[in-house]
This record gives structure tokens, C-alpha cells and sequence, in this order.
């Protein structure tokens, strides 16, 4: 199981895939998110350890949601799961008591598939995921060496079934003949309840550690969701979104770098039990805001 300070490393080890921004380093910490609300157009959420730890909505979220709302503030949900079809990852906000409408959710599987291309692509997803919104000839991926040699790229949704015979045989055929591998979820880690479960980000990494270059990951802190966000928010300026999460080198990163200003909620996910000031100081990535749970 690997621990905050090990995924802290790797992120840092990554970082020059990343996109880059200057953060002032200043924080000030506060109580709860109707402090700044003044000061915010748009609230911007991550969703694993900030709304949810796994199937498990943390508490007063859904609260926190609907008191922003009444104070005039719209909400985004801006999540790197890509493991469902809008409409499943809809359903489960529902299920956790989040009210979410459609237009408020931007997910990284919704930019991944902007950038597809016609061709027939070997495709990585969850078992329960039915692949309803791929619009392109694809193949399911598994353990049949000849599959991975058959398409013209890959796309990775889901690491849920993933294994090492999976990886080994995905990185062979691509040494062999490199591909597009389209990365619809870049973080490494996601925070659950009994630990972190392993990522596509963490795949795509490795694979991209072999000098493959046409690895392409969507998602936190690639700015085709930032593009997505905007494009859902027009007229208002980037100072007034306000991006809440729990990782650095996700949701604080690709937020300043944007130019929105930044809240790292500390509790429930990548840092639960840590002192965030020794890694925004070890990084060089401070939000401007930091405070326990929304």
C-alpha cells in the first residue's frame, strides 16, 4: 500500500509532464468556505476527498453545497474518475445525496473522448462500464497478446481491472509500434476508505518513463478540462473560481496555473494526517486558501 510521502515523490518525480505556475506563499487557513465567498464567482470541486472518500460522502458536503448555492455562487464538479458514462458518474453524486445537475459536472473522461480519431482503439475500463459514449470502432483489452498488436491506439479509462500482465503486454506492443494512449484519468492515487487505490496516471507514467512519447493524459492539471470549466462559465473571469481539493500537484497546480485561485481541503484525502505546510514548501505549490473539510 503505498503511503502520502511515496505518491508525494512520484508526483514530484512527474512534475516536468506538468503544466507549471507560480503560487505566492502565502496561505491562510480558514474555517469553512462561506469565508470567501464573497470573493468567488464559481466553486470548482474535486470530488475523491473533498465530497467523497469512496462510495462514502463526507460529512456536511452536501450541506456545504446547497449554502453556497443559496449565497449566489455556482458550483462545478471537476473530477478525474473516468470510470463512468456521464450519466453513472451522475447517479453516483445522486446516490451520495450530492444534487448535482448535468451542466455542473466536467469530468476527464469528457475531454478524453473530444480528442478521439477515427481508427479502432483497444480500450481499458471497467467491467461494468458499457462504453456507451465511445463513438469510434474499439476493442476491449485483456490478456490476449494479439489484441494490443490489432489497434491503432489505447485508451485508458479504468485501472479497476488492470493488472501487471496487462501492463507488460501494453508496453510491449507499444515498443514494438508506438501508438496514441489516450490517459483519461492522470492521478497517480484516489483516496478510499481503506487507503489509495492505484490510478491510470500511475500506468500512463510508467509507460511514459520508457520513453514512449505519445502518451496524452486528460484530466487535473491538463487544462482540457480547464477549457471544458470555462467554456460552461462564460464572462466570468478566472480570478472568481475557486478550485477546492485535496492534492497538490492535481487540483492546486492546474488551477493556478489557470489563473483561478485555489483551496486545499487537508482531512479526508491525500494529506488526511499530514502537515501540508512541509510539502507546499518542499513543491512550490501553495494554494491560497487551506482548511479541513469544505
Amino acid at each position: 500500500m503505498l503511503t502520502t510521502p511515496e505518491i508525494f515523490r512520484r508526483y514530484e518525480e512527474v512534475r516536468s509532464r506538468m503544466p507549471q505556475a507560480q503560487c505566492s506563499s502565502s496561505i491562510r487557513d480558514i474555517d469553512d468556505l462561506t469565508e470567501i465567498a464573497e470573493q468567488a464567482e464559481v466553486f470548482v470541486f474535486d470530488a475523491f476527498g473533498v465530497l467523497n472518500v469512496g462510495e462514502t460522502l463526507i460529512k456536511g458536503a452536501d450541506l456545504r453545497l446547497r449554502e453556497l448555492r443559496s449565497l449566489g455562487c455556482k458550483i462545478r464538479i471537476l473530477t478525474n474518475a473516468a470510470s463512468y458514462e456521464r450519466s453513472g458518474t451522475i447517479a453516483k453524486f445522486s446516490k451520495l445525496g450530492i444534487e448535482i445537475e448535468d451542466d455542473e459536472i466536467i469530468t476527464s473522461r469528457d475531454a478524453a473522448l473530444l480528442v478521439l480519431t477515427s481508427g479502432f482503439w483497444g480500450v481499458i475500463a471497467a467491467t461494468e462500464d458499457h462504453l456507451s459514449d465511445l463513438e469510434v470502432d474499439y476493442l476491449r483489452l485483456g490478456h490476449q497478446p494479439q489484441d494490443y498488436d490489432l489497434v491503432d491506439g489505447f485508451l485508458f479509462l479504468s485501472s479497476s481491472i488492470w493488472t501487471d500482465v496487462g501492463q507488460e503486454l501494453l508496453k510491449r506492443s507499444l515498443l514494438k509500434n508506438d501508438r496514441p494512449v489516450i490517459v483519461a484519468n492522470p492521478d497517480l492515487v484516489a483516496p478510499r476508505d481503506n487507503g489509495f487505490s492505484i490510478e491510470p496516471g500511475h500506468f500512463g507514467h510508467l509507460l511514459a518513463d520508457c520513453g514512449l512519447k505519445n502518451i496524452r493524459f486528460f484530466g487535473k492539471p491538463f487544462p482540457e478540462v480547464y477549457d471544458l470549466v470555462e467554456a460552461s462559465l462564460p464572462s466570468i473571469p478566472s480570478h472568481k473560481i475557486v478550485m477546492c481539493g485535496d492534492t497538490l500537484h492535481t487540483d492546486i497546480l492546474g488551477a493556478a496555473a489557470r489563473g483561478w485561485q485555489t483551496v486545499l481541503v487537508t482531512q479526508d484525502g491525500l494529506f488526511s494526517g499530514y502537515d501540508t505546510k512541509k510539502y507546499c514548501f518542499e513543491s512550490s505549490i501553495y494554494p491560497n486558501w487551506r482548511l479541513a473539510r469544505i
